[in-house]
């Protein structure tokens, strides 16, 4: 499994959200797209600190891509991120 290169990535990565991009085949590129310019946003029912950012990725057959991260934080901090198979056919 290749872990992404991440020094032009703005943010930072947990290490499950590193080795989730990983194993997912997330690239880096939708995930800052997801979070700067969301088709629509969350807060997380249980932390609040935490937001959810939602994209159709056109270049992956339009499946929604969630990135979960701390908005509290500078940088954000990307918890996790994948194609959320609840969200297809929903905008």
């Amino acid at each position: 499994m290749d872990q992404p290169d991440e020094s032009r990535f703005p943010y930072r990565l947990t290490t499950h959200a590193r080795v989730s991009l990983g194993r997912r085949r997330i690239r880096l590129a939708w995930g800052q797209r997801a979070i700067e310019q969301p088709e629509r946003t969350e807060r997380d029912c249980e932390d609040p600190a935490l937001r959810h950012a939602l994209l159709p990725i056109p270049e992956h057959e339009n499946r929604v891509l969630r990135v979960v991260y701390h908005d509290t934080t500078r940088p954000f901090r990307v918890v996790t991120c994948y194609f959320d198979r609840r969200m297809k056919g929903q905008r």
